[in-house]
């Protein structure tokens, strides 16, 4: 290499860190009884935002009754704590905290079981020189790389998934999983990604608003990222940028495999028109039918496709999701 090209590199790398210096961030995560994986998340931050100069850790708490909180005042990387109240929801709890930040700030959405990789926010932030939404790469407890890129749901992936399962459905690039190799290794944009780690301009901000509050968990990010692409602004995976995510509550709870279900339906119906709409949820019905035997989880999902059952509703109401 040249003198003339290692100036030209030196230039380029010392912009593009006078750049990220300049830049503001605010980091959100929302808590709901998180005490066993927040800890985790705060002792990750310091390494995963290793050059980033200007940010804030914001915990907004949707009424935990265990000692998130306490956990979260406690911690030395000194987060500000917004108590909703309430279990407000995942859209809710963003949108508190983004009221209470300048629009000129970036955004950077954390599920609190979400583990950050040293440098991780970095490399997101050169993704984001070109997009409105930056993602990184996410990995399992086990080390394996996690398919976190989704295609927009569809007739396609909807009944590609009913008849043939998740599985062989990725793999054949037919359902929402995306499945495909390249992708990861190279990076590029998406569609979208799994909402657990979301680096969002303060540019993807200002064009897209609010978080919507409609969807109390889960399919908000789908709706968000969505909004992102009509804006005119890319999602960008960053396979560079490493993050660890334990996840995988609604495996296990019957209801959040139902209101996963619920709004799946719901945002598809939000952009389609009512002939698509059905065939898209009787996709969902038959895909849930044919693996009724399999478990519980199923079972669930069946019965909130085919119209939200009463123990649902009722938790849904309880959690002041619907009226």
């Amino acid at each position: 290499m040249d003198a003339s090209t290692r100036q030209q590199e030196h230039h380029t790398g010392s912009s593009a860190a006078a750049a990220l210096v300049a830049r503001r961030l605010a980091v959100v995560t929302v808590t709901y009884n998180s005490a066993s994986v927040l800890s985790g998340l705060l002792d990750s931050l310091n390494a995963g935002l290793e050059g980033v100069e200007q940010y804030e850790v914001i915990v907004v708490d949707n009424d935990s009754h265990d000692h998130s909180v306490d956990l979260a005042l406690a911690h030395p990387i000194g987060a500000r704590v917004i108590r909703t109240g309430r279990n407000a929801g995942y859209s809710a709890a963003i949108n508190a905290a983004t009221a209470t930040i300048d629009p000129s700030t970036d955004l950077l959405v954390l599920n609190p079981d979400i583990r950050l990789q040293r440098g991780c926010i970095s490399s997101l932030y050169a993704g984001l020189r070109s997009a409105g939404v930056a993602v990184p790469q996410v990995l399992g407890e086990d080390g394996g790389i996690s398919r976190s890129i989704r295609r927009e749901p569809s007739l396609v992936t909807a009944w590609s998934e009913a008849l043939l399962g998740g599985t062989l459905a990725a793999r054949l690039g037919l359902g929402e999983i995306v499945d495909g190799a390249a992708v990861y290794r190279e990076g590029g944009p998406i569609e979208w990604a799994t909402g657990a780690i979301l680096l969002v301009s303060a540019e993807a901000r200002k064009a897209v608003g609010e978080w919507d509050e409609s969807f109390f968990l889960y399919s908000e990010e789908v709706d968000y990222l969505r909004r992102v692409r009509t804006a005119g602004l890319e999602v960008l995976y960053v396979p560079q940028a490493l993050a660890v995510h334990i996840g995988g509550d609604y495996h296990s709870s019957p209801f959040l495999t139902a209101l996963m279900t619920a709004n799946r339906i719901k945002y598809y119906r939000r952009y389609h028109n009512p002939s698509a709409s059905v065939l898209f949820r009787l996709g969902i019905i038959i895909g849930e039918a044919i693996r009724l035997a399999v478990g519980l989880g199923h079972r669930s999902a069946f019965r909130a496709a085919v119209g939200l059952s009463d123990g649902l509703q009722a938790d849904l109401k309880r959690l002041g999701a619907v009226q």
